[in-house]
């Protein structure tokens, strides 16, 4: 359950498995050996990094997911042949390291297959010191912050509605995910006096 060093995922032997909850699960964008529904303990998936660049900009930040404290997160364990695991770790940190705002971390996570079997898989969990932490924001700020987020990536609501669409094609749901793809689809109109007093 530790923090990784720069060289310690790279010169691990073996293969490597990588634990995705966000847009990795439908995106992944490496070579990959095989794909499993995973379950992490001790964080929980959560809209609650400010997004300057794949979302979003600094003027007019988006929103995006990041491993936060507490609870449990279902997701997808993608294992890499050891040959690739230099190449896909480089890839990984280009990718979700732009702005240096998650903690490259080694998590136990218990793989939903028929062997029920615990791997530890390299996982980006949210820095709360990071100048992009938003915290828990609440549904109607998430909704404004998605629906103005457009970055190098494309859109913020196209990010949300995809990662719903690949939750849903596991087979479960996150409740308050769903609930903001929903108001993103016009079903609902954010509540302006909703309670802050978690920002």
């Amino acid at each position: 359950m530790s923090e990784t060093t720069l060289t310690t995922v790279t010169s691990a032997k073996g293969d490597l498995w990588v634990f995705g909850y966000g847009s990795l699960m439908w995106r992944p964008g490496f070579e990959f050996e095989e794909r499993v529904p995973a379950r992490l303990v001790g964080e929980h998936r959560a809209l609650c990094v400010y997004s300057f660049v794949h979302r979003g900009t600094p003027e007019q930040p988006g929103l995006v997911l990041g491993l936060d404290r507490g609870g449990a997160c279902r997701g997808i364990a993608f294992r890499v042949a050891e040959k690739n695991r230099t190449d896909v770790v480089a890839y990984l940190r280009a990718r979700e390291q732009v702005t240096s705002v998650y903690r490259e971390v080694m998590r136990s996570v218990w793989l939903e297959n028929e062997a029920r079997e615990r791997v530890s898989a390299l996982a980006y969990v949210v820095d709360r010191g990071h100048v992009q932490y938003a915290g828990r924001l609440s549904l109607a700020d998430q909704h404004r912050h998605v629906l103005q987020g457009h970055g190098q990536s494309g859109a913020n609501r196209d990010y949300v509605t995809a990662t719903v669409k690949a939750i849903e094609a596991e087979g479960f749901r996150d409740t308050q995910l769903h609930q903001l793809a929903t108001m993103l689809h016009g079903a609902h109109a954010p509540a302006p006096a909703e309670d802050r007093e978690n920002r």
